[in-house]
């Protein structure tokens, strides 16, 4: 198991989607953030508002990019970039994990 070690971790987590999706922010001591979070089959639309990297850490997703007209599979251990204010859409048939960078 991957582990993050010496962070704090919001108690309150971030609700979506009726909760179908949730995450929580995890914070490091140099400043910086990265969420977890876990998402219920079904498709979903985001938007980002600072560019991210997207690992995919159990499950997997299928992902359309922004400007893509075909959707990519990235299984657990994969990950995508996505720049600032742009929208994507993930979608899955059972549970899938991630874990989200912020750049």
């Amino acid at each position: 198991m991957n582990m993050l070690e010496n962070v704090n971790v919001a108690l309150q987590a971030n609700v979506y989607f009726d909760g179908k999706v949730t995450s929580r922010v995890v914070f490091f001591a140099d400043g910086s953030k990265q969420t977890l979070g876990v998402v219920l089959p079904g498709e979903y639309t985001f938007s980002t508002s600072q560019a991210e990297i997207m690992k995919v850490t159990s499950g997997d997703f299928d992902v359309l990019l922004p400007n893509a007209s075909e959707w990519a599979n990235y299984p657990a251990g994969a990950h995508f970039k996505l720049a600032a204010g742009v929208s994507f859409s993930i979608r899955t048939s059972a549970v899938a994990e991630y874990c989200c960078s912020y750049l």
